[in-house]
């Protein structure tokens, strides 16, 4: 079979090789002209497959397949089409991913090398028809679809490419590679062929349609623009074709000016600093430098001078602090010691502490809730008091009280 299909092709390269000024011939001018070569050729080329009839009255032409080849080979964009047929490659890659599989099960280790060398084969097309068709857009997009002349034949091109781009994102949505990683399960080849090698494919050619959409909606602009000036163009030529003694009035000297020449110059508008521009950074780190900070107060002169500050008293705060901070160390500790529940008030009669009530109850809710997570899961702490007469979901605290859970 091998050894077959071998002696086959060579011969089809062959004959492509003798008759390649033939081939050539068919490929530029579209059609082969029979009195230009021998029958026996000709016989030759449609045994081959290289040329056929369509009709039985149509003239000879290149298989499509041929053609494909030296448009691909050529780089000739002016014909060549985009394959989007995404949805049967993948199809065909589940086939034969579950041939291979079914092959290894068992035991058929040759036939499952032949499966796998097939599916390698088809990816590789798919990605690389994925790229092909990518190269096709830019082509056409850099030459700025140069192989048609006029401006409405570029427009016509502009949006078939677009068209075409459209097809190709939906048939890339086809894509599901959830269902391929579940085709291919763990083994190693499936997943290096069916993951990751078609989703960096798809990554790349999704990002550079992105791209060939943005370029190819910009090139539309610029064509219709130049379609818009050529339209105005000829019809000014064709209206002086018409009337020749036609001269344009002075507009200055009418009293309805035609909004065409009442045009303003321009104003110069403020300067101002280009916060975008990078060649100004220096300029305006060098100006937010200088800026100083002022504050100002509406408090009178007189109330702004320097008056004398009481150190005694600024330094009474800490150690007030610090023996609120120790007392509720004591609480915490009484508490423990005891295994009994007491409420804030209660200690702090017991302690006749110089402070606030309502100031010791908030420095009790703040000493639990500053303990570590685990350290608050020995103690219960209950808040005693009554909801608001008047606003309900209002509830006012008037104790504390902690105990040991």
């Amino acid at each position: 079979m091998s050894q077959n299909l071998y002696q086959a092709g060579v011969t089809l390269l062959n004959a492509m090789s003798r008759h390649a000024d033939v081939i050539m011939q068919v490929y530029l001018s579209g059609t082969l002209d029979e009195t230009a070569t021998t029958p026996q050729v000709i016989d030759n080329l449609k045994k081959l497959g290289i040329i056929w009839r369509p009709e039985p009255d149509a003239e000879l032409r290149l298989k499509s397949t041929v053609r494909n080849l030296l448009e691909n080979s050529l780089h000739d964009e002016r014909n060549r089409q985009i394959d989007a047929n995404i949805g049967s490659a993948l199809a065909s890659l589940k086939t034969l991913a579950g041939h291979y599989k079914e092959a290894l099960h068992h035991g058929r280790f040759t036939e499952s090398q032949g499966h796998i060398n097939d599916l390698r084969e088809h990816v590789y097309s798919l990605t690389d028809s994925l790229g092909n068709n990518v190269r096709v857009l830019f082509s056409r997009i850099n030459n700025e679809f140069g192989y048609v002349a006029s401006i409405d034949a570029k427009i016509r091109e502009n949006e078939l490419a677009q068209s075409q781009v459209s097809e190709l994102l939906t048939q890339i949505e086809l894509f599901r590679f959830d269902e391929l990683s579940e085709t291919a399960g763990s083994n190693r080849e499936l997943r290096l062929l069916l993951v990751v090698t078609l989703q960096q494919a798809f990554s790349r050619v999704t990002q550079e349609l992105s791209i060939v959409q943005a370029r190819l909606l910009e090139l539309l602009g610029r064509f219709r623009e130049f379609r818009g000036r050529t339209r105005l163009l000829k019809g000014f030529v064709l209206h002086q074709e018409q009337h020749p003694d036609f001269h344009p009035p002075d507009y200055s000297s009418l009293s309805n000016v035609p909004m065409l020449f009442n045009q303003a110059n321009k104003l110069m508008g403020a300067a101002h600093a280009d916060v975008n521009s990078i060649a100004h950074e220096t300029d305006l780190q060098a100006l937010v430098g200088r800026i100083k900070a002022l504050q100002r107060t509406n408090t009178p002169r007189e109330e702004r001078k320097a008056g004398k500050i009481n150190v005694a008293q600024q330094s009474q705060a800490p150690q007030v602090e610090n023996l609120l901070k120790k007392a509720v160390e004591d609480y915490f500790c009484q508490v423990i010691d005891s295994g009994e529940r007491l409420t804030a008030l209660e200690f702090w009669q017991q302690q006749e502490l110089d402070c606030d009530p309502e100031v010791w109850i908030y420095r009790v809710i703040d000493g639990y809730q500053s303990l570590p997570e685990e350290e608050q899961l020995y103690f219960a702490l209950d808040t005693n008091g009554h909801p608001h007469p008047v606003y309900t979901g209002n509830f006012i605290v008037e104790d504390v009280e902690l105990g040991l859970r």
